[in-house]
C-alpha cells in the first residue's frame, strides 16, 4: 500500500526537504535518543581524531524517519570533514561511482542513503575502495578491454538502509560498524517536539506537546510533520496557542487517533478482522480488498 504520502509515513515528503535541514541538530550532544548508537559513535571519533585517522566505515539502518541523514551529518561536522551526500539509485554506473570516488576530499565523508539499491557492479567499485583507498574497473570491451587502478584519498562510507536483509553480504561485511536505530520512545519524542516548536517558535504548553508525541509513531520525521500541520490549525483557529485540545482537535481532523493510527491503517485491520478472520491474509490480497495498492 502506498506510504509516500501518507502523514503518519517515515518516508520523506516534499514539505519536509524545505523543513528537515532547519529542524535538525548538528552535534551529537544534541541528537536526541539511541542511546547506545550515540555512545558508541562518539568513542569512535574521538579515537579516529586522536590516532588522525577517518572514522571507520559504519552502515546505519532502521525505518524511515529515524534520524540517518541527520546522524550522518553530525558524524561529518564532530571529525570536522566534508561530506557528500548521495544515494543507491542515483548510482547507475561503474563509472558514475568512480567519479564520486576520484573526487572526495581527504577524510571526508560519503553518505550513501538507500544503499541496498547498488547495482552489483556499482557496488563491487566500493570493495577496494573500503578496503584499501583505490578504485579499479575496466574500460573498453573485447580485445580492447583493460583494468585501470587509481589511488583515492582516505574516505569515510556510511551506509544507510532500510532493507538491512538486502545488503549484500560482501559490502555489509566491509563496515566497521553497523548501528540500527529504533522508534522512539514517548519521552524522546516529547523532547524533539518541544525542540522542534522552539526552534520554529510555535507557542505550545507541555500538554500540546504530549499530545502530538503520542501520535508520532515513535518517529521524529512524522512528529515535526504532525506539528507543522497543528501549528497551522492553531493560526487559523486557537491564536498561534497549542494545547492539548488544540492539538486534539487539528490531528483529529486529520484522521490521526491518541495510538498514531490514521484512516488507512484503521481500514487495513477492519479488513483483517472482518473479512479474512484475524488473518492470516497475503499483502496484494489484503490491498485489493481496501482498493489499494500493494
Amino acid at each position: 500500500m502506498a506510504q509516500s504520502e501518507r502523514i503518519v509515513s517515515g518516508s520523506r515528503q516534499d514539505e519536509d526537504y524545505s523543513q528537515d535541514n532547519s529542524l535538525r541538530p548538528r552535534r551529537l550532544v544534541d541528537y536526541i535518543g539511541q542511546d547506545r548508537v550515540k555512545r558508541n559513535l562518539d568513542i569512535g571519533i574521538r579515537a579516529a581524531q586522536q590516532r588522525g585517522d577517518p572514522l571507520d566505515h559504519l552502515l546505519v539502518y532502521g525505518t524511515p524517519g529515524l534520524g540517518k541523514t541527520t546522524l550522518a551529518n553530525i558524524i561529518a561536522i564532530e571529525m570536522g570533514v566534508q561530506i557528500k551526500i548521495t544515494s543507491g539509485p542515483a548510482i547507475e554506473r561503474p563509472g558514475d561511482m568512480v567519479a564520486i570516488l576520484t573526487q572526495l576530499p581527504e577524510d571526508s565523508v560519503l553518505f550513501i542513503d538507500e544503499i541496498h539499491r547498488l547495482s552489483r557492479v556499482v557496488e563491487e567499485i566500493l570493495y577496494p575502495a573500503m578496503e584499501d583507498f583505490f578504485v579499479s574497473w575496466v574500460i573498453d570491451k573485447g580485445l580492447k578491454a583493460r583494468s585501470m587502478n587509481l589511488t583515492i584519498k582516505p574516505f569515510t562510507l556510511i551506509g544507510a538502509t532500510t532493507r538491512f536483509g538486502m545488503v549484500s553480504a560482501p559490502l555489509r561485511d566491509r563496515f566497521g560498524s553497523v548501528y540500527r536505530l529504533e522508534f522512539y520512545d514517548e519521552e524522546a519524542m516529547r523532547t524533539i517536539v518541544a525542540r522542534s516548536a522552539r526552534i520554529l517558535e510555535i507557542e505550545s504548553d507541555e500538554d500540546g506537546i504530549v499530545e502530538i508525541a503520542r501520535r508520532a509513531r515513535g518517529t521524529p520525521r512524522v512528529a515535526n510533520r504532525l506539528l507543522r500541520r497543528v501549528r497551522d490549525y492553531a493560526q487559523v483557529m486557537a491564536d498561534n496557542v497549542i494545547n492539548a485540545e488544540v492539538a486534539n482537535e487539528a490531528l483529529t481532523g486529520l484522521e490521526v487517533d491518541q495510538l498514531g493510527l490514521e484512516g488507512l491503517d484503521h481500514r487495513v485491520l477492519s479488513s483483517i478482522i472482518e473479512k479474512f478472520g484475524g488473518g492470516p491474509v497475503g499483502l496484494d490480497t489484503l490491498a485489493a480488498s481496501i482498493s489499494e495498492e500493494s
